[in-house]
């Protein structure tokens, strides 16, 4: 039990930081509402059409495929601070480049998903 004190201590000393700033935001920032700032829209616009409307599966489509090569993309930052260390597995003394050769390949490999989904209309709004 006692490894997890430190994390115990870490989340209460952000939840506190947490409502502390929060609070303090309330007291000392302006405060002058207005009839048009305390309804739905703050712009001042007034909405148009539903909020129930239909969107278009073009959206979600983009919607995941940039979840998906964002998500690919995040797998690079490890190779990178990685990478000299992964240099340095070195057969007889030279440099394997094995692992820019990998990188190599995974960044093909999104390449080619990415001109299937060009080519296949999956980036056109319309």
């Amino acid at each position: 039990m006692e490894a997890y004190i430190p994390l115990i201590i870490l989340i209460i000393i952000a939840i506190g930081l947490g409502l502390l700033l929060g609070n303090l935001s309330r007291f000392f920032g302006p405060f002058r509402p207005e009839a048009k700032k305390l309804v739905t829209y703050e712009s001042g616009m007034d909405p148009v059409g539903s909020a129930h409307e239909r969107f278009s599966v073009k959206f979600y489509l983009v919607a995941m495929l940039f979840i998906l090569f964002d998500i690919e993309v995040v797998f690079m930052y490890p190779w990178a601070v990685q990478y000299r260390e992964l240099l340095d597995g070195s057969i007889l003394g030279v440099p394997s480049m094995f692992p820019f050769v990998e990188m190599l390949v995974f960044i093909g490999i999104l390449f080619v998903g990415y001109i299937y989904v060009y080519k296949k209309g999956g980036l056109k709004w319309a």
